[in-house]
């Protein structure tokens, strides 16, 4: 039941002293307090009964209503018997949390509310399971007559009183009903959705995100899931995040809620068959390219895909190659790394910017060799989705982020994923990321900021791991393994080939790496990274072993910080003012530091060559 409704039923004896823009809230319960913190009791939606016995002079009320506004409570009721008037300073706190405020005429007992709110609120439940028949009929109806899931989230609304989003594994927003929710938020469900997966609990799962408030998951399953190992889908499966409570709904409305599912599972799987057309375009594609057709075939082949992956979007696009790899601990054909990986890459490559289940279609993904290769045509800033700068909604980390999920960047870790201005590197990142909104994409040229109009958005390495290792290393868990391989942009079919292999050949490097979300984008296959991946692993043992283990074991016995140190005199280049500065250290301790570092390992760290050997050293171990 309403507030308004509340108020408009004279009997209670209730006076609107501050909210009137809040009376469509909802009410849930009913709670009688003097308690100064009655926050412990309450799970929200309540009407607050109180008669002031807690205020004991005007200090009193702020923090009082903070809590109950904190506690998401309905509105406040106090009771003026034996005090005349409601305090101001009550009422101007309310005012402040933009919490309602009634007064109680003192001829009315809180008992009576009590049981006329009771009353209702039971009243209410009951009709809501009367009508889960209608219901299911009106929901089957919306999803039938073309409406897609914001129908169907739009009847919850109605209906329930329920705010409801569908979003993908990677936390970009399919369908909702309303606000959107922050990148953030959905990052952070999308996660907790793939982690409860994972534990093979039954759903829904309840969850409280950071922001305090709790939603109730609900996976969305298709027909081909039934049965299916989790780990063939958990990647790339969508799910209804429903902000409320589950574990207090009866089993009809849990099972309402379940229907809605299958209905919005009827629409994946209608824009899964949709994406049988771009499949057998990127395969046809990618067996011309790999099976070394002429430029011109390969031309003709890329001028057909451009309109169904760009429709109306006139001149031939530019294009990036990603490859990517799911690799399952004993997963077998339970869970076969190409087709896992094809699903995630059409999620995990459709644009943030534009929600819906027609995002992703500008993207092309075919399956090779246990691996999954996406065409991306790249479309000029400010023409579409795909091409366009990241909005207020772009989801991306931070564009130095990592190229490893929790590996730090330093000298004895991976490389980071891809220069920040690097030519080509990456699209503005999909889906969102638990950082700082900013922007995933860079020009093909290669300027950090926003390009002009007519140039087109690439792909960037960097961002693209910021964006979605997060949700989805909670979906690998400890068995799995996502590594991706991004190309330079290119605009003719003649450059095709070597895109392909410049994507193949990052994503080895991303292998190399440590860590569940690995990317690494074309501009490192110009570095020493290229090489390191494919040095043998007694080759690479050996090589640090000799130059590292002996200040290891002098770190271990004296506690000399011996390793830290010769990590941070080649991040600053050799420089012992900056290196001291950055270690708080004299200058004089570092050089005795540096010096005990050349005379365990018999090196020179005046030497490049020595300096490059401890470098390498570091990376690869």
């Amino acid at each position: 039941m309403r507030l308004s409704a509340l108020l408009d039923t004279d009997a209670l004896g209730l006076r609107l002293l501050s909210g009137e823009d809040e009376l469509d809230r909802t009410v849930r319960g009913v709670m009688t307090t003097d308690l100064r913190d009655p926050s412990r009791y309450l799970t929200g939606g309540e009407l607050v009964l109180t008669g002031l016995a807690w205020r004991h002079g005007p200090a009193d009320s702020e923090p009082f209503v903070r809590l109950l506004s904190t506690a998401g409570v309905a509105a406040l009721a106090a009771g003026n018997a034996g005090i005349g008037t409601i305090p101001q300073d009550l009422v101007d706190a309310c005012a402040r949390h933009r919490l309602p405020l009634f007064s109680v005429d003192e001829r009315v007992a809180f008992a009576t509310i009590t049981e006329y709110v009771v009353r209702q609120v039971s009243g209410e439940r009951a009709g809501d399971l009367a009508a889960v028949v209608d219901r299911h009929r009106r929901l089957m109806s919306a999803g039938a007559g073309g409406g897609g899931p914001e129908a169907v989230l739009d009847l919850l609304g109605s209906d329930l009183d329920l705010r409801a989003w569908v979003l993908s594994s990677t936390g970009r927003e399919i369908a909702g009903a309303g606000q959107p929710l922050p990148a953030p938020v959905r990052a952070e469900l999308a996660g907790a959705q793939q982690a409860a997966s994972r534990t093979g609990r039954p759903a829904p799962y309840r969850t409280a995100a950071q922001s305090g408030r709790v939603y109730s998951l609900f996976p969305v399953r298709t027909g081909t899931d039934a049965g299916a190992d989790v780990r063939a889908t958990v990647l790339s499966d969508w799910f209804l995040a429903v902000e409320a409570d589950a574990g207090e709904w009866p089993a009809e409305r849990l099972e309402l809620l379940r229907g809605v599912t299958l209905l919005i599972g009827v629409e994946r799987e209608r824009r899964d068959a949709s994406r049988a057309v771009r499949r057998r375009l990127a395969t046809e594609v990618f067996e011309l390219v790999r099976g070394g057709a002429a430029p011109s075939e390969i031309g003709a082949r890329l001028r057909a895909a451009a309109p169904v992956l760009l429709p109306g979007g006139g001149a031939p696009p530019q294009w990036q190659i990603v490859v990517a790899r799911v690799d399952w601990a004993d997963a077998g054909a339970e869970a076969p790394p190409g087709p896992v990986a094809r699903a995630l890459l059409e999620e995990l490559l459709a644009d943030p910017a534009e929600p819906g289940a027609e995002a992703a279609d500008r993207v092309a993904v075919a399956v090779a060799e246990d691996r999954a290769m996406a065409l991306v045509p790249l479309e000029p800033a400010g023409r579409g989705a795909l091409g366009s700068p990241a909005g207020a909604d772009g989801s991306a980390g931070s564009p130095g982020s990592p190229g490893s999920a929790g590996a730090p960047n330093s000298p004895n870790s991976p490389a980071s994923a891809g220069a920040a201005g690097s030519r080509g590197s990456t699209k503005r990142a999909p889906g969102h990321a638990p950082a700082a909104p900013a922007s995933a994409a860079s020009p093909a040229s290669g300027d950090s900021g926003n390009p002009p109009d007519g140039e087109p958005v690439a792909l960037r390495a960097d961002l693209l791991l910021a964006a979605v290792r997060g949700p989805l290393a909670r979906g690998l868990a400890e068995d799995g393994r996502l590594t991706i391989g991004v190309s330079a942009a290119v605009d003719s079919p003649e450059g095709l080939r070597g895109a392909l292999e410049e994507a193949r050949h990052a994503r080895r490097v991303a292998a190399a790496r440590p860590g569940r979300v690995c990317v690494a984008g074309h501009d490192e296959l110009a570095s020493h990274v290229l090489l390191l991946p494919f040095v043998p692993d007694d080759v690479r043992r050996a090589f640090t072993a000799r130059l590292l283990d002996p200040l290891r074991a002098y770190d271990r016995r004296h506690r000399a910080e011996l390793i830290p140190t010769l990590e941070a005199f080649l991040e600053c280049d050799g420089s012992w003012t900056r290196c001291a500065s950055r270690l708080h250290l004299h200058v004089n301790t570092l050089r005795y530091r540096i010096g005990r570092i050349e005379q365990l390992t018999g090196r020179d760290l005046a030497r490049l060559e020595d300096k490059l050997d401890f470098f390498l050293a570091l990376r690869m171990s």
